[in-house]
């Protein structure tokens, strides 16, 4: 049996354009950063839902952000080695191996995995509490926020609230990783969390003191 099948023609259709669009015009760019290597000043961590491209809200040109995707935008709190962690291992790299000054928890209006946490802790999710689903163990990070939100008086509100948490809660959890904290604390590194509506241009800054602020128009 094949691995893999050709690519689907709309994807060869959308890279042929790219390369000629963008690849073309700034080839000497291409090249010079593959000569050099990558040295971002900034990492990104965001939802893997398709309708979130933070490099393009953020304009990015190759080389400018390094860039993590998982369910929530969600890190896990530090643990003892064993079994695979690629979050942890990715911001390990980030920080330790590519010196970047800035970490960007970015969340999102209308978040699936944020959904499916609230359903999960409301026991409208049995498949999510399977031991088999790994989707349900990751949204399990997110769990212990659910108390901070469910006195609120409908689903969409603990949606909306459940979605900051999960900022919050990723910058505490990345203060709890030695390799962050120790840069964060000596003041060569600094963290960030912000959230975006997805279906218009407003974009909330998390601000000590203050909480989520819209950014000026």
């Amino acid at each position: 049996m094949d691995l893999a099948k050709p690519l689907p023609e709309m994807l060869v259709a959308r890279y042929r354009h790219w390369r000629s669009a963008t690849f073309e015009p700034h080839r000497a760019d291409y090249v010079r950063l593959a000569r050099q290597g990558q040295a971002p000043q900034v990492m990104i961590v965001s939802c893997c839902d398709s309708r979130v491209l933070v490099s393009e809200m953020f304009e990015a040109d190759a080389g400018d952000y390094f860039v993590h995707r998982n369910i929530a935008a969600l890190i896990p709190p530090f643990r003892s080695l064993g079994g695979f962690h690629g979050t942890l291992a990715t911001i390990e790299y980030a920080v330790r191996s590519l010196g970047v000054q800035h970490i960007l928890v970015v969340g999102h209006s209308g978040c699936g995995g944020v959904a499916g946490c609230h359903d999960l802790c409301t026991g409208e999710a049995p498949d999510l509490e399977a031991e088999t689903s790994y989707v349900g163990l990751w949204l399990r990070i997110l769990a212990p926020c659910y108390e901070k939100v469910a006195h609120l008086p409908d689903r969409a509100a603990r949606l909306a609230a459940l979605e900051h948490e999960g900022v919050l809660l990723s910058l505490r959890n990345l203060m709890t990783l030695p390799f962050v904290r120790e840069p964060v604390e000596a003041g060569r590194l600094e963290l960030h969390g912000a959230w975006k509506n997805i279906g218009g241009d407003e974009l909330e800054v998390y601000e000590p003191g203050r909480g989520f602020v819209p950014t000026a128009a």
